[in-house]
């Protein structure tokens, strides 16, 4: 008996959510990576054998829980680009295959006109074409605050679909998809035959077309590296051959040792005499081994190693950990920030999503919340205007 859908793709989507938080290189990782996208390559045959998408319908003709499963080949592509490899064309392969995924994904979502025009102008816009810095970054400031504005939008939704919290405090974009799923619905009756009610279903569609929105951005910017990944991989310098005996010598690599060699300022110990001890310059000048300049007499040299640790010599009254201890007491030490901290919304922005939760108790004070804040903020700006406080460089 076949595996549904739905169960499927959760499985594969917790797969790659678990190797997304560990580091490539172990084989638990890998383990993780392989059983993932086994899982999602059933899955997309699949999906190919039941003609889920067809070209010839639109997007109000797919059913909101068919709709996730446009986001397989952008699942692919990210799981494709955790597989470990140690070749360069493996490398090379595995980014074609990843890259592959990603246009399909961007196709689906232009041919049912999930992105706005203007929404798709912005993202598809790469920031490695523009010459001046200043426009570059303006570029980039754009589209990380439109990723932004949909990542606020998908929060609010979440908390209005009342979703169990996830299982990590930071969800990753797998989590996000896996939410969407049927095990994963907070409705009020889990059966497959019955169907979820219209709001819930709204609510339901709305989210996933934003998450598809988020995707088309952050797919162009993945396929942006890549390009330029793939750029330094087919200019680089092909891989020295491997010695292919095993025990014989190799003098192309004596000859690489004996040339570095030339460069190193200390010697090999077996120049030096059985007793590690030789001539400090060879006849060119070149220092042979490394020394140390000291005063001839015997009793200046005494009278400096005396000198070491003297009754002068400030020794440290605490350690490193208590003197930050102290400082995290005085406040001196910033914390918080970092990638998570930015993403964050300001409170501003938290308290006018908090208000368009609509019918609940909590919105409407929310709404009054911000009622009273926009309204002491006018009152604020008509009793100062701009510039009455500037008393400086006047006749």
């Amino acid at each position: 008996m076949s595996v549904p859908l739905p169960e499927l793709f959760t499985r594969s989507l917790s797969a790659a959510s678990k190797a997304l938080n560990s580091p490539t290189i172990d084989d638990s990782t890998q383990e993780f990576v392989r059983a993932s996208l086994k899982d999602l390559t059933t899955l997309s045959a699949r999906i190919t054998g039941l003609s889920l998408f067809s070209p010839n319908e639109t997007l109000e003709d797919i059913s909101t829980t068919d709709l996730v499963y446009l986001l397989v080949p952008y699942v692919l592509s990210e799981v494709r680009g955790r597989v470990r490899t140690t070749e360069r064309e493996e490398r090379i392969s595995m980014l074609k295959q990843a890259q592959k995924d990603l246009r399909s994904f961007l196709l689906y979502l232009e041919n049912y006109e999930v992105v706005p025009e203007e929404e798709r102008a912005l993202q598809e816009r790469k920031a490695s074409a523009i010459a001046d810095p200043a426009k570059r970054r303006e570029l980039k400031i754009k589209q990380y605050q439109m990723e932004k504005h949909l990542r606020a939008r998908i929060e609010a939704i979440r908390k209005r679909r009342r979703q169990v919290p996830l299982s990590d405090d930071a969800p990753t974009d797998f989590d996000l998809i896996a939410s969407l799923l049927p095990s994963k619905l907070s409705s009020k009756s889990t059966d497959d035959d019955d169907e979820p009610d219209s709001d819930t279903d709204n609510i339901l569609r709305e989210a996933t077309l934003l998450l598809l929105r988020l995707f088309h951005a952050q797919s162009h910017s993945t396929l942006e590296s890549m390009d330029q990944e793939l750029e330094l991989l087919l200019n680089a310098p092909p891989s020295p051959p491997r010695n292919s005996y095993p025990g014989t010598d190799d003098r192309r690599g004596k000859g690489r040792e004996t040339d570095s060699d030339m460069w190193k300022l200390d010697a090999p110990r077996s120049s030096l005499g059985p007793d590690g001890k030789g001539p400090l310059l060879d006849p060119s000048g070149k220092p042979l081994r490394p020394f140390t300049i000291l005063p001839s007499d015997a009793a200046d040299r005494a009278r400096i190693q005396a000198q070491v640790f003297g009754p002068g010599h400030r020794l440290p009254t605490m350690s490193i950990d208590e003197y930050l201890q102290i400082e995290r007491e005085r406040g001196n030490i910033i914390t918080g920030g970092g990638p998570a901290s930015e993403a964050a919304p300001t409170s501003s922005e938290q308290l006018a999503l908090e208000a368009e939760m609509d019918g609940t108790r909590d919105g409407e004070d929310k709404e009054e919340a911000k009622r009273q804040k926009d309204e002491n903020w006018a009152r604020y700006t008509d009793e100062n205007p701009k510039g009455a406080g500037n008393t400086m460089n006047r006749g």
